[in-house]
């Protein structure tokens, strides 16, 4: 029997609704999920990170430098409790792949870039294990979005000869990955809000973190004229590739929007926003194909008012989630980066150039030695 090849995925996502880490084995063909574990993310570094995030000219840099260290030693503890679950060592993980915390994604600035958080030094020195991270920005560098990057190990896990699949990720912002089943012209973006707006606004009214099963948004009439507006968002019309964040769907925007219609009981402008983040995926997964299956991952995939208003949308495809393939649904992502951190540990590729736009494939991220 093959020895292990162990690897941890970290993720934190722009919900940041939680630090995800999953200990995976990719000693098979598909990789074998292990173990996996959810990090709370304590509510001052949540307000510290949610600042951040925000446009400011105050104490900025040091304030980024203070919560770089802090998201550090968040992810490590992470991996510390990941591996309390399990009989698997520190000394056994060949890598950490992290992600970090994304505060600011540009790529379409004149001198785009990307920014994650979360130092892998103080991950390796607090977990005394190897850490690969910042995967994003070579990708930018080649003049790509630097996103989304999951799209690669989509077409590797789930990809099916002869079948059209749709691989649907709804975090804060949802993506899609166009895995046609004939060919190798996988396709990948940002379709717009995911949870982002449906989160902040549930927290705004009724200082709940998310809504859970969508059955507050489910309470609530979408209102025609509204969704009609937020729909006529620019993003929405841009031809792929292209990536989206906080930057653009976010409390300001959606202020403004509100501005005439604040009016609305509040319950039917959450469900508006679900049916904008519903109506934005299925126009965009229409114009792809009209038919195939449509695997859903990601904390919208345990929204149930979310997927019920999703699939008549989508008629031609049948729709589940990634569960039905193996892969649990909320871990796909944190799986993701195991695989990235697997794929630069044998100096293999890990970015598609016709996802992202970037000039050549490469191989992603840097090394950060424990010791």
């Amino acid at each position: 029997m093959s020895k292990p090849e162990y690897f941890i995925g970290l993720m934190s996502g722009t919900s940041m609704d939680g630090v995800d880490a999953v200990l995976v084995d990719f000693t098979a063909e598909q990789p074998k999920l292990i173990a996996g574990h959810t990090e709370a993310i304590p509510s001052h570094l949540l307000k510290g990170l949610q600042r951040l995030c925000q446009a400011a000219t105050d104490d900025e840099i040091n304030r980024l430098g203070r919560l770089d260290r802090s998201v550090g030693k968040l992810f490590a503890q992470a991996v510390n409790n990941l591996l309390a679950k399990t009989d698997v060592s520190a000394e056994q993980i060949i890598a950490i792949g992290s992600h970090g915390q994304t505060v600011r994604h540009m790529p379409n600035l004149e001198i785009g870039f990307t920014l994650q958080i979360g130092d892998p030094n103080t991950i390796a020195v607090e977990t005394n294990i190897d850490v690969i991270a910042d995967f994003r920005r070579k990708d930018v560098a080649l003049g790509g979005q630097g996103a989304p990057l999951v799209p690669a190990f989509h077409q590797q896990v789930f990809a099916k000869p002869g079948q059209t699949r749709m691989i649907l990720n709804i975090g804060g912002i949802a993506n899609i990955t166009y895995l046609p089943g004939n060919s190798d012209d996988v396709l990948g973006f940002d379709t717009g809000p995911g949870n982002t707006l449906i989160d902040y606004f549930v927290n705004q009214s009724l200082g709940q973190p998310f809504d859970e099963d969508g059955a507050w948004a489910a309470s609530g009439k979408t209102n025609p004229a509204f969704l009609e507006q937020l729909l006529s968002h620019s993003y929405f019309a841009l031809a792929a590739p292209k990536s989206t964040g906080r930057e653009l769907f976010n409390q300001a925007w959606l202020e403004q929007q509100l501005a005439d219609y604040s009016h609305l009981d509040q319950e039917d402008i959450q469900s508006t926003l679900l049916d904008l983040t519903c109506h934005s995926i299925a126009n965009d997964i229409n114009k792809l194909s009209a038919t195939g299956e449509l695997f859903i991952c990601g904390g919208g995939a345990l929204n149930g008012e979310l997927v019920r208003r999703l699939t008549p949308l989508v008629a031609g495809y049948k729709v589940d989630t990634t569960g039905s393939l193996g892969v649990d649904a909320k871990w796909v992502e944190g799986i993701a980066f195991a695989w990235l951190a697997m794929r630069h540990h044998h100096d293999l590729p890990a970015n598609l150039p016709a996802v992202t736009g970037a000039s050549r494939q490469a191989v992603l991220g840097g090394r950060f030695k424990a010791r």
